[in-house]
């Protein structure tokens, strides 16, 4: 079975008009063909050494580690001149100037360093694509328009190149989400280091990831649109009814058969999963939270290009928005050319709730560009945020927005050690992470990039 179908969660079940797994005979030959493909591309790929990353994930902590001396951005509370930070069991256990150290600690003197909890992308790719020109490598998207039960972080690939890359970045934890014309699927949040995706996970499902362009047209006038937009929203609405009536079914029978598909979307209308919806313009906003309010689904918005525009609405139903990164170019003609700089302040004055994602689904350079994080959030505080506003943005609020507040975003007792070390400022391009830790597990800050930049050096040093 191919991973995509380990990724939409079912089992194949028999379909007498199609033979014995429901596909036909052209159908098999057309399998055994592309599967033919994809081993020539395999063993290319492992020849070429860029299938799989050559680092090794980290070991569990087994002593108490206090990083002393260090600028402690601990972002729920102000910044910490000459502090320590001591963390245990994979645990943060004290945080201050004056801080007992306990027996058998190891020591790091971080004298001029900084130490920042580890950066949040709120939502990305990550894991789910390597070589968009190798169609084996893409594993974002299932066939068609709906699919609720397809679970992105089964296709994760803890091998990935790109996850190293992000890693020495900065970015210890992301949300990574499947793509799709409608009803994408769920999405989760791991943490850049493991073994195995179960090692990595952190939380899933996360959301349900949905593309709300799909559902409103953009011209309001165009009657053929404006049907096609009814016409979609009754689809929602069917499919929502039907989930309401398996739920009530599933509790009154004990023989009730399971739906994967219904019972992947029982959480949503539970409001135990948010419904991510991925709009940009005013319309599409707008129409995401009525209908969201309408349905009595907790939601988050990712693009909100013009969310400013929407945002008595979506601090009325407490609605938060994913900025799809900063390095945004112009979405209408008479649009400032700073639009998508600025938007992070003006939503900050405006009072509603964000966090700034990294290039994600829809910016330059998508999941292979995670590593750019810190810079959206950086030339958020070029127009308008503050440097503590911004460096909020891709840690302590992206956690609230992942409901994860209470585990990670903060340099805080009781969470989780998952942080980095830096030797300046996180938003400053020169700066360099020199360690980091996911819970309380040292991280290897290897990538390919460094391995290519340490061969070239060498090579026209040498000349």
């Amino acid at each position: 079975m191919k991973r995509s179908d380990h990724m939409l969660g079912i089992k194949h079940h028999r379909d007498s008009s199609q033979g014995h797994l429901g596909v036909t005979f052209s159908h098999l030959a057309n399998r055994c063909k592309r599967l033919g493909q994809a081993i020539i591309i395999l063993a290319f790929l492992i020849n070429t050494r860029v299938f799989a990353h050559d680092q090794i994930p980290g070991q569990p902590q087994k002593r108490p580690i206090a990083i002393r001396n260090a600028t402690i951005h601990r972002i729920d509370k102000p910044i910490l001149e000459n502090g320590t930070v001591v963390f245990d069991r994979g645990k943060i256990v004290a945080v201050g100037q004056n801080v007992k150290l306990p027996k058998n600690v190891l020591e790091i003197q971080a004298e001029g360093k900084h130490v920042y909890p580890g950066l949040i992308d709120s939502l990305t790719d990550l894991g789910l694509r390597e070589i968009l020109a190798v169609e084996e490598t893409d594993d974002r998207r299932e066939f068609g328009r709906e699919n609720p039960n397809v679970r992105s972080w089964v296709a994760v690939n803890p091998d990935s190149e790109l996850i190293p890359v992000a890693r020495a970045g900065g970015v210890l934890v992301a949300m990574t989400a499947p793509s799709g014309p409608f009803i994408r699927g769920q999405s989760a949040v791991i943490q850049l280091d493991g073994w195995t995706v179960e090692e990595m996970m952190l939380s899933g499902p996360a959301g349900l990831f949905v593309d709300w362009s799909s559902v409103h047209p953009r011209d309001s006038n165009d009657s053929k649109r404006r049907q096609e937009r009814e016409r979609r929203l009754e689809e929602l609405d069917e499919l929502l009814r039907a989930v309401k009536l398996y739920a009530k079914g599933r509790q009154s029978s004990e023989d009730f058969v399971t739906n994967v598909r219904l019972e992947s979307l029982v959480p949503v209308i539970n409001r135990e999963m948010p419904l991510i919806a991925h709009a940009d313009r005013q319309s599409e906003i707008e129409s995401a939270v009525t209908y969201a309010a309408s349905q009595n689904l907790d939601l988050i918005i990712y693009g909100g290009y013009d969310a400013e525009r929407c945002s008595e609405l979506l601090k009325q139903y407490r609605v938060p928005v994913i900025i799809a990164s900063t390095y945004r170019l112009p979405l209408r003609r008479d649009d400032p050319y700073d639009h998508a700089y600025t938007l992070p302040s003006r939503l900050k004055r405006a009072g509603v709730a964000f966090s700034i994602g990294g290039p994600g689904l829809s910016g330059p350079g998508g999941s292979a560009s995670a590593r750019n994080l810190p810079y959206h959030a950086a030339v958020a505080s070029a127009f308008g945020l503050s440097e503590e506003q911004a460096v909020e943005a891709i840690t302590l609020s992206a956690a609230k927005i992942l409901k994860l507040e209470d585990r990670i975003g903060s340099i805080t007792p009781e969470k989780d050690a998952t942080l980095i070390i830096a030797d300046g400022n996180i938003l400053e391009t020169e700066t360099n992470v020199v360690e980091a830790y996911i819970q309380g597990r040292k991280v290897d800050l290897g990538s390919r990039h460094k391995m290519l930049n340490e061969k070239y050096l060498k090579k026209y040093s040498s000349r």
